[in-house]
C-alpha cells in the first residue's frame, strides 16, 4: 500500500475539516505529513517554494461565476494572499500566499458568496468542465449548465466519491467548436445526434479514459454509447463508481481511468456501465462537434436575442486582484454582472446588449485585456512554473510572456493564428501536448552550467479528430528560444495540420451604438 493510500485508509480527507480551526491557531509548522495530505480535499495546497503559504484552489464549475464571487476572491487576494489571482485551464482560480492562520476567515468569505475549494485536489472529481458559453451560444447543440451542476452537487462533500484511486477529470459539452479539450479527460460527454428512424435526438456521446499527466497524453477512447441528458448524470456516477471500485491503487503513476480501461479493454467496461445502470445502453450516435477549435476570445452574439458577450484574454492567466476588480466593475456597467472562466485563461462579459457592445470595446482597459489580442498572445496559455509549485522545473508564466513579446517583436503581425502552451512539467498542467506548439519545461546542461530549456512539440490536438503531438526539438535553452521559435513558427501551418472546413461561432460587429450580425 502507497503512502496515500495509507492516509486514505486511516481517515478519509473530508475528515480534515475539523482540524482546520486547531491548525489556524497552532501553525502550519504544527500540521503533521497526513493531514498536509489531506488538506487538499479542501483545496489548500502547501507547496515548497513558499513554505508556510498555502495555494487556494477555488472550485468554478463550468467556469461560471459572478461579479460578486470574484470580487470575494480579489478581496482576499489583497487582504490575505499576495493579491494576484491564477486562472487555470480547468476554469478555476487560485490564491496564493494565504497563511493556514487566515484559512478560516478566507473559508467563511468564500462560503458567504457561494464558493468552496471543496475536492480541487488529490484523488477526487476535478472541476467540472464545460463550454465556457453554454446557454449563451446560438450553436450549442444541447446546454449543459444544469448537468454540470448536478454532477457537482453529486460529488461535492459526498463520502462515496472522495477516495477514488487517483483524481478525475470530468467535462461535459453541448459546444459543436471544440473550446474544451475533451479528449484529455478521464470522463467526457460530446455533443452527439442519434438516429430515431423517423427522427434524431440530441444527447452526448461518452469518452472514457483521457489524460495528459501520468505517462502522457492518451487520447480518450469513444465508449460507444450514446446518452440522452436526462440518463446522463447516471451514467457518469456509474462509472465514477467503477473507478473506484476497481481501479488500481498500488502504483500512483499508474493510477489514472486510462490504466483501468487499458486492463480491462473497451468491452468489459462497457458492460460494466450497463450492469451498473442496469438496463442496455444505445450505441454511439453522430459526433455534432465541428472540425476546427475555437476559445471564444472576441465580441459573439448570444442566442439571447440583442445580446452579445465578450471574451478578454487575460496574458497566461495571471492578474492583480486591482485589475480583476475593474473588469468587474465593466460586468456590472456593461452586463449583469455574469462572468465565466475559459480553458484557455480568458473571462467572458456576458448578456452586453446591442446599445453598450460598441461602448465596452472602447474602454481602454481592454488595450490590457484585449477582445482582439495578436495571434500569438490569444493563444498563449502557461501552468503556474516553479515560482509557485514545486513539480514545475522551469519558472513558465514570466518567461511565456517575455518569449512572446520577443517573437511579437520579431515577427510582427506576421503569425496567423497559433495557440503555444508551456507546462513546467511532465504533469501537462498547461495543456501542451494539445496546443499547436507546446513547450515542456526542463533543466539541460550547457558548457557545464545547468540552465532552464524545453523540449517543442508540434501538431497535438483535440476534437472529432484528435492527434498525438510531436516532439521536433529537445533541451532548447530558454535563452536561445526566442530565436528558435522564430524560424518555427511562421512556418507552422495549422491549416495544413490541423485541416478543418466550415465556420466558427457568430462574431458582432462592433460600433459606437450597436452590433449587428456579421454578413461577411
Amino acid at each position: 500500500m502507497n503512502k496515500i493510500e495509507a492516509i486514505k485508509t486511516e481517515r478519509d480527507g473530508l475528515a480534515v475539516r475539523e482540524m482546520i480551526a486547531h491548525y489556524a491557531m497552532t501553525g502550519w509548522a504544527s500540521i503533521p505529513e497526513a493531514d498536509i495530505q489531506r488538506l487538499k480535499w479542501y483545496g489548500l495546497f502547501l507547496r515548497d517554494p513558499t513554505p508556510g503559504f498555502f495555494m487556494v484552489r477555488v472550485r468554478i464549475p463550468g467556469g461560471q461565476t459572478t461579479t460578486y464571487q470574484l470580487r470575494a476572491l480579489a478581496e482576499i487576494a489583497s487582504t490575505y494572499g499576495n493579491g494576484l489571482l491564477d486562472l487555470t485551464t480547468r476554469q478555476q482560480i487560485q490564491l496564493r500566499h494565504i497563511k493556514i492562520e487566515d484559512v478560516p476567515a478566507v473559508f467563511a468569505k468564500m462560503e458567504g458568496v457561494g464558493l468552496t475549494s471543496l475536492q480541487t485536489g488529490m484523488d477526487n472529481v476535478r472541476n467540472v468542465m464545460t463550454c465556457p458559453v453554454s446557454g449563451l451560444n446560438p450553436d450549442e447543440i444541447v446546454e449543459t449548465t444544469g448537468l454540470v451542476r448536478a454532477i457537482n452537487d453529486e460529488i461535492l462533500g459526498n463520502p462515496a466519491y472522495s477516495n477514488l484511486p487517483r483524481k478525475l477529470n470530468v467535462a461535459v459539452t453541448g459546444c459543436p467548436h471544440n473550446c474544451v479539450h475533451m479528449e484529455t479527460q478521464d470522463l467526457a460527454l460530446v455533443p452527439a445526434y442519434y438516429d430515431l428512424g423517423h427522427d434524431r435526438c440530441v444527447g452526448f456521446n461518452v469518452l472514457v479514459g483521457g489524460k495528459l499527466g501520468s505517462g502522457g497524453y492518451r487520447i480518450a477512447t469513444p465508449l460507444d454509447v450514446f446518452v440522452n441528458p436526462a440518463d446522463a448524470l447516471e451514467v457518469c456516477c456509474a462509472i465514477l463508481e467503477i473507478y473506484r471500485d476497481h481501479g488500481p491503487r498500488e502504483n500512483r503513476t499508474q493510477a489514472r481511468l486510462a490504466f483501468l480501461l487499458e486492463e480491462w479493454g473497451t468491452g468489459r467496461f462497457r458492460a460494466e456501465v450497463e450492469a451498473k445502470v442496469g438496463k442496455r445502453l444505445a450505441p454511439a450516435g453522430d459526433d455534432a462537434r465541428k472540425p476546427g477549435e475555437t476559445d471564444h476570445v472576441g465580441i459573439f452574439r448570444q442566442r439571447q436575442r440583442g445580446m452579445n458577450y465578450a471574451g478578454l484574454k487575460v496574458l497566461v492567466g495571471r492578474m492583480k486582484a486591482g485589475d480583476l476588480l475593474k473588469i468587474l466593475s465593466l460586468a456590472e456597467k456593461y452586463g449583469t454582472g455574469e462572468v465565466r472562466i475559459t480553458p484557455g485563461q480568458a473571462l467572458i462579459v456576458t448578456n452586453i446588449s446591442d446599445r453598450k457592445i460598441g461602448e465596452l470595446a472602447e474602454e481602454p482597459l481592454l488595450k490590457q485585456f484585449a477582445y482582439n489580442p495578436s495571434a500569438l498572445y490569444r493563444g498563449l496559455v502557461s501552468c503556474v512554473g516553479n515560482d509557485y509549485c514545486n513539480l514545475a522545473v522551469i519558472e513558465t508564466k514570466s518567461r511565456a510572456v517575455e518569449v512572446a513579446k520577443a517573437l511579437e517583436g520579431r515577427l510582427g503581425g506576421t503569425l496567423k493564428p497559433i495557440t503555444m502552451h508551456w507546462s513546467g512539467c511532465p504533469a501537462s498542467c498547461g495543456n501542451h501536448l494539445v496546443a499547436d506548439v507546446g513547450l515542456l519545461g526542463k533543466k539541460t546542461k550547457i558548457d557545464g552550467k545547468v540552465v532552464e530549456a524545453v523540449d517543442i512539440f508540434v501538431g497535438g490536438r483535440s476534437g472529432p479528430d484528435p492527434k498525438l503531438a510531436i516532439k521536433i526539438m529537445e533541451d532548447v535553452p530558454c535563452e536561445k528560444l526566442p530565436a528558435v521559435l522564430e524560424g518555427l513558427l511562421p512556418y507552422h501551418t495549422r491549416d495544413k495540420m490541423h485541416r478543418v472546413r466550415g465556420g466558427g461561432p457568430r462574431k458582432a460587429s462592433v460600433g459606437k451604438e450597436s452590433a449587428v450580425p456579421n454578413t461577411a
